[in-house]
């Protein structure tokens, strides 16, 4: 297999969804330079997720993105780059400009040792986290993670043992947000075991250290996690992961209680037709804490399907539910959501897509209920 299959193969790459635009590789001193750019109008009902007083909003966005990508028999390597540009007509201060900039690289040392480094860099803005205070939620943020494999693709046995340190920090003006800025060391070790076929059962240990800039702060913590499950690709139309099991979050501060509780990642792929393809997600986990909590005990679930229609028209189609418990508040939050998107193969080079998004937040803090529609109409293109 070549590399660069390999990048995409591990799920530290390509980012392309099915049935998109095929862009031409241009050879730029022996790099494979992909470049690409989608100009999207669309009408956002309620772009500060509010319950009262909703602000809209026609939007007009840019999104170029390229990746450089460069192979030889050993490795590979890709640096890929995209930003997003929306101008909200009727709110001038709600325009703003995202980056995204990531360098991926695999590294084959023999049949059995391979190497996984990546590095990348975030500047965004988002529309809704602030929304009392009606102005953009600014942050940045700053990743680098390692992974090692080690054991052949056809082996009985493999071990992967994977490391990432994320820094995150929030650049609001008068503080806000400033108890987010945090620090975050990842450490986990994966091991598989070939049960036949193309089914691998596995075990996984996770451990998460976060450490909040905040003087004091009630948030400093450190997440275990032991997860048992399988893979499997291709069986029966089938292509998944599960991994279920417990986790425990353990507090710095001896005032706030330490929370445990069942935890599961689910992702199933089952297509019963070449150009029809059924997707459950399905997680439970704690997230870091929002809003003034603890933390936040996360359950959700997507239902999405993808179909082909005609060599040129394709649909995606979603639907999902999630509960989201405050700890150490008095909140819950029960969100839906839906998406509709119909996309037209002009050319090669060329889709022109139309699609709807819906969002609800039924809340027990009243003021943090909302209901969001989103209608769009966008061109994606290559050369």
């Amino acid at each position: 297999m070549r590399l660069c299959g390999l990048l995409t193969a591990c799920a530290i790459g390509s980012t392309t969804p099915a049935w998109a635009i095929t862009p031409k590789n241009f050879d730029v001193h022996g790099l494979d330079f992909v470049p690409t750019l989608e100009v999207q109008e669309s009408y956002d009902d309620n772009f500060r997720a509010l319950s009262e007083d909703v602000e809209s909003s026609w939007i007009t966005t840019l999104k170029p993105a390229f990746s450089l990508t460069a192979e030889d028999r050993n490795s590979a390597y890709r640096l890929s780059y995209q930003a997003v540009s929306e101008h909200y007509h009727s709110a001038a201060d709600a325009s703003n400009t995202d980056h995204d900039a990531k360098l991926e690289s695999i590294l084959a040392f023999d049949a059995r040792q391979r190497l996984h480094l990546e590095a990348g860099y975030k500047r965004q803005e988002d529309t809704a986290s602030t929304a009392v205070n009606r102005e953009n939620d600014k942050y940045h943020s700053s990743r680098f993670s390692g992974r090692y494999d080690y054991g052949a693709r056809t082996a009985i046995n493999q071990l992967s043992l994977a490391v990432s340190q994320e820094r995150l920090r929030y650049d609001n003006s008068g503080e806000i947000n400033a108890d987010k800025d945090r620090d975050t060391l990842a450490l986990t070790g994966t091991w598989t075991h070939a049960l036949g076929g193309s089914t691998r059962a596995l075990l996984e240990l996770r451990h998460s250290d976060f450490d909040y800039t905040l003087a004091d702060s009630r948030r400093n913590s450190t997440n275990q996690a032991l997860l048992a499950g399988a893979t499997w690709e291709a069986t029966a139309r089938t292509t998944g992961k599960v991994r279920i099991g417990y986790e425990q979050k353990d507090f710095d501060d001896p005032r706030v209680d330490d929370l445990d509780s069942p935890m599961w990642e689910v992702g199933l792929d089952w297509a019963p037709r070449t150009y029809s393809v059924f997707t459950l997600n399905a997680r439970r986990a704690f997230d870091e804490g929002d809003d003034g909590s603890d933390a936040v005990k996360t359950t959700s679930t997507e239902l999405l399907w993808r179909h082909e229609w005609t060599s040129r028209l394709s649909s995606n189609l979603s639907f999902g539910l999630s509960r989201q418990v405050y700890e150490g508040q008095e909140r819950d939050d029960d969100i839906s959501s839906a998406s509709l998107s119909l996309t037209y193969a002009v050319r090669r080079w060329l889709d022109i897509s139309l699609g709807y998004r819906y969002r609800k937040n039924d809340s027990s803090v009243e003021l943090e209920s909302y209901e969001r529609n989103i209608y769009l109409l966008s061109l994606t293109g290559s050369f």
